[in-house]
């Protein structure tokens, strides 16, 4: 018996209406159902084939800065996508801690605006050993992105292994 795959996850918040707002116009999720009343919103990436991955609901306890998650993580389709988001963030004034290779993803690292941490990210083709992050400028062509991530895959530090 395991587990097949995570299927949501969910957030207490503060300020409903905002949040509500940065995770359906911002990062573009469908609200798939809400209750005004319980104060819950529910969202899904692909609602034709789940009706949500992620949950917001009021009722947050915790003091503001305090740190309830490690990451929220949101898969994305292409580098152009993630190219997108960086331009977003940037015109939406988001807080980002870093735009990062891992080897095998190219990712994004932000905070909503209660300060959960969330990730957008696009799979790479390739095996490599973690952790592996290292800082990527989004603000380059497509094709000077991969190849300063193949730079940085092959540039200093320990050398990466495949998993096994």
């Amino acid at each position: 018996m395991a587990v097949v795959e995570l299927g949501h996850t969910g957030v207490w918040v503060e300020d409903l209406a905002v949040m509500r707002d940065f995770y359906s116009r911002v990062l573009g999720l469908t609200v798939t159902d809400e209750d005004a009343e319980r104060e819950i919103v529910f969202f899904s990436s692909r609602p034709d084939e789940e009706h949500h991955e992620f949950v917001i609901q009021r009722g947050r306890t915790a003091a503001p800065g305090a740190k309830l998650t490690h990451q929220i993580s949101w898969r994305i389709d292409s580098l152009e996508t993630l190219v997108e988001f960086h331009k977003r963030f940037q015109a939406e004034g988001i807080e980002v801690q870093q735009e990062v290779t891992h080897g095998n993803a190219y990712g994004i690292y932000f905070f909503d605006p209660e300060g959960n941490r969330n990730e957008v990210y696009v799979r790479v083709d390739r095996d490599v050993r973690q952790p592996f992050r290292k800082t990527l400028n989004l603000d380059l062509p497509l094709d000077e992105i991969e190849a300063e991530a193949e730079r940085l895959l092959a540039d200093g530090g320990p050398a990466y292994q495949p998993v096994q």
